[in-house]
């Protein structure tokens, strides 16, 4: 994916999206027609071959026009890579194995190998097409995956004309001191403080707390909130790059690798192990045909075809190609089956990671629980449950509180039952009064029902208790809570049915709710009443725990809040709710859920698995089958058909073994 060049939408990205599958389609086909005109050409010569009468040289001009169509750009690729001083590379040993075999037609006593030539330049090709056609499908699944779309921030100016306008910049084109607007369900874009209007402001995403923020004029707001009610506008205090967001986004941005441990490994081990090979056949060409005409007697000559045609033999089957593009395509193509499933792996070294998790640890509020509001219990005291709901309703009827949104979805009659609702008038951190029907209706909390003068009582259940007064009298009160995600039980089951040994649950909630979330669900372990340092305390007490013992066992934060990031970054792999989780999370998360369901996580480990044990299928496939072939060749049994087979064939059936890993 390109940068992002436009500030107010994501043209430029997607442009660049496009252009880059179209010249990916476009080289995919191109490559397929030179395999086809090559395959063509080459049997066309091998029938020249077999009916005509040629000289030696002759008929290599007959096959040099097949392997220079097929074979230039590796040629290309060979030539620069010596240019560039990176010589020991699959182009190089292609391109020295097949120039060898093409040349060695000319040495006396030895049959000509044009054909082999040709075909293991064809065969190598067809190996790449296949590579490119898994990482193209890979790429698809995640560039599809998450589209961008930048904040924008509405800015309050006066035009020269003199007139005051609403504009839509990008909100690093905002100054300090500039006033924005952030209208009900927006986002606020900057920190700054409240010039004028009223409002609630969701801050789940800052805080991990599903209670929204009652804010007013002269209160400090800052970015990543969301505006639930009321107009506001706002006096910017710090410019976008030092607001919150973007301290917390930078202090948690990864700057390292994320290849694997394995595929690191392969790298590593194909820059060792290429010029041993380069050099291991230059000694096969050389020495055996010298010491065995020295014991012999016998013209070295007469042996150097043999003896250079097994050499030639032994480069194409030692060449790395297998190793060296299956293993990083399988954990490419892990990411991309991953993504079909809604869940962005940011890197091959997270695959690792996530297939010997240990520990998961929960953050509570939007990981584990929605972060909605809902009614769970009605308590009439002195009216019916049914009254009670239809009081509490039609007060909140112009509510954008969530509070407000939560009683009307438990009276959904409340718009069309006739009740007159007036003199509606709202009580700064307490609640709403007003006339519904002849009635004076107060709902709100125990300041409010004191102020009216209704004796109210306690509710041992959990959650914010909303109490409802009727004329001065108590009527009863409501119990409101955040509700468990549906497939979270299922989650933690999943888990342990996975061998993962502990789930541990950290929340900035009351230890009450925090039990109780943790109890339904089954978490062996829970931490309340935390602020984000003490998050980060708890999950690096995990870690010493977990690591001690064995260091390949590791530690997984589940979150979804700005005062996630630091965790998330923290642990062994962070794991993101992308769906509804804040951008800061989302960044600093190395794993990112994209629907915000809990029991992902299990699927996520499952494909990590699954991932590795393809890669190793891949390893021990492409040994196996070299080594058999490299002592066939080094004792004169095998064919250059063998050689092309032990390393293009092999290379194109751990491709397509790869490719399982795009099927999630």
């Amino acid at each position: 994916m390109g940068k992002i060049e436009c500030k107010t939408c994501g043209h430029h990205e997607h442009e660049h999206h496009h252009e880059h599958e179209h010249h990916h389609e476009h080289n995919t086909k191109e490559q397929l027609r030179l395999i086809i005109i090559t395959a063509v050409l080459l049997v066309g010569a091998v029938i020249i071959e077999h009916w005509l009468q040629l000289e030696t040289w002759q008929l290599l001009l007959v096959y040099l026009i097949p392997y220079i169509i097929i074979g230039h750009d590796t040629l290309k690729e060979a030539a620069e890579g010596l240019e560039h001083g990176n010589p020991f590379n699959e182009h190089f040993l292609m391109s020295v194995a097949t120039i060898g075999a093409l040349c060695i037609g000319f040495l006396p006593g030895a049959e000509t190998q044009f054909p082999e030539a040709v075909f293991v330049m064809l065969f190598f090709q067809v190996g790449e097409l296949f590579e490119g056609y898994a990482e193209g499908k890979s790429r698809d699944s995640i560039a599809h995956l998450m589209e961008i779309k930048p904040d924008s921030a509405t800015l309050w100016r006066k035009e020269e004309s003199g007139e005051w306008k609403e504009v839509a910049v990008a909100p690093d084109e905002v100054n300090v001191g500039d006033i924005i607007v952030i209208r009900p369900g927006e986002k606020v874009p900057l920190d700054g403080v409240v010039t004028e209007g009223k409002s609630a402001l969701n801050t789940v995403a800052l805080t991990g707390e599903s209670l929204p923020r009652d804010v007013a004029e002269d209160d400090e707001v800052i970015s990543g909130c969301v505006n639930l009610s009321g107009v506001l506008r706002v006096r910017v205090t710090k410019p976008y790059g030092e607001s919150t967001v973007s301290k917390i986004i930078r202090l948690v941005e990864s700057a390292g690798e994320t290849k694997s441990k394995s595929e690191t490994f392969i790298t590593r081990f194909a820059r060792i192990y290429t010029p041993i090979v380069v050099f291991a056949a230059i000694a096969l060409a050389i020495v055996p045909p010298l010491l065995i005409a020295f014991t012999q007697h016998l013209s070295p000559i007469t042996l150097f075809s043999t003896w250079l045609y097994r050499a030639l033999m032994f480069l194409v089957v030692s060449c790395p190609c297998a190793l060296v593009i299956s293993v990083p395509l399988t954990f490419f193509g892990g990411i991309g089956g991953a993504s079909r499933r809604g869940i962005l792996i940011k890197g091959a070294s997270y695959i690792d990671v996530l297939s010997k998790i240990d520990t998961v640890v929960f953050d509570k509020t939007g990981t584990l629980t929605h972060g909605q509001f809902a009614v769970t219990a009605v308590h009439p005291d002195s009216c019916d449950e049914h009254q009670l709901l239809h009081l509490a309703a039609h007060v909140e009827h112009f509510s954008t509180h969530p509070i407000g949104a939560a009683l009307r979805d438990a009276f959904p009659d409340e718009a069309t039952d006739g009740c007159k609702v007036s003199n509606v008038r709202e009580v700064a951190g307490q609640g709403i009064i007003a006339a519904v029907g002849d009635k004076e209706v107060a709902v709100g909390n125990t300041k409010l029902m004191d102020a009216v003068g209704a004796k109210w009582h306690d509710c041992q259940h959990l959650g914010t208790i909303i109490h409802v007064a009727i004329d001065g009298n108590y009527a009863g009160h409501i119990v409101i809570n955040d509700q468990i995600k549906a497939d979270s039980a299922e989650a933690i089951k999943a888990l342990g049915e996975l061998g993962v040994r502990r789930t541990v649950m950290l929340t900035g909630d009351r230890k009450e709710v925090a039990e109780n979330v943790a109890n339904t669900l089954g978490i062996s372990e829970y931490h309340a009443e935390l602020m984000p340092a003490d998050k980060v305390a708890q999950v690096e007490q995990l870690l010493t725990i977990t690591h001690h013992p064995s260091p390949n066992t590791h530690v997984a934060f589940v979150g979804d809040g700005i005062n996630d990031a630091p965790v998330l970054a923290r642990a062994d792999v962070g794991i993101a709710m992308g769906g509804l989780g804040s951008d800061a999370a989302i960044e600093a998360a190395d794993v990112v859920l994209m629907d915000d369901k809990p029991s992902k996580i299990a699927l996520a480990i499952r494909l990590a698995r699954r991932t590795l044990n393809i890669a190793r299928q891949n390893v021990w496939l492409a040994i196996g089958i070299k080594l058999a072939v490299l002592v066939l060749a080094a004792v004169g049994v095998a064919t250059m058909w063998m050689a092309v087979f032990a390393d293009v064939g092999v290379t194109v059936l751990a491709v397509l073994n790869a490719m399982r890993a795009l099927r999630a």
